[in-house]
């Protein structure tokens, strides 16, 4: 029988997704919602940002630390982290958090990891995730990397009809 306490980390570590699927599939209604005047982008960053923090808590309640980890732990963490920064650094805030989808030109990026690595900021993502390994619960990892494969999915389907217009 699965705890409570169980249940609920999984449900934070899944807690990000329904949003981001919501966000993805109908971006007008994010758009509407933050207002005239507002940056969806930085909403959603700043939503994201919230949510992720507690997912981390949601982490942070089934893992058992230890020192000092494995060395695959801090090599896999550090070059899952360098990729979701150089994601960030050339896609800046609107490329990063959905800006196509709300209505933005975002341009086409050819500089690494890009052309080099099929989604390399999931890639980031789960490299780092897999460098918890050494403390979280294989199953806790593996539902949040399940999270990040679904939304790869969703996003390689994108309509470009489906994108939302500005509101000016």
């Amino acid at each position: 029988m699965v705890s409570m306490a169980a249940a609920a980390a999984a449900v934070g570590v899944l807690l990000p997704f329904p949003f981001y699927y919501a966000l993805w599939t109908r971006p007008q209604r994010w758009v509407d919602l933050c207002g005239r005047g507002a940056d969806p982008c930085r909403r959603m960053a700043q939503v994201s940002h919230a949510i992720k923090a507690l997912q981390l808590l949601a982490l942070a309640s089934v893992a058992s630390f230890s020192w000092p980890p494995p060395l695959y732990c801090p090599v896999l963490l550090a070059v899952g982290q360098y990729l979701n920064f150089k994601v960030y650094q050339l896609l800046g805030e609107p490329g990063t958090y959905y800006g196509v989808r709300f209505g933005k030109t975002i341009p086409w990026v050819t500089e690494f990891p890009f052309g080099y690595i099929k989604d390399p900021q999931y890639v980031g993502s789960m490299l780092s995730l897999v460098a918890l390994l050494c403390w979280v619960p294989l199953q806790y990892v593996l539902l949040w990397c399940l999270g990040y494969v679904f939304m790869m999915w969703v996003e390689h389907k994108e309509d470009p009809a489906t994108r939302a217009k500005p509101l000016s």
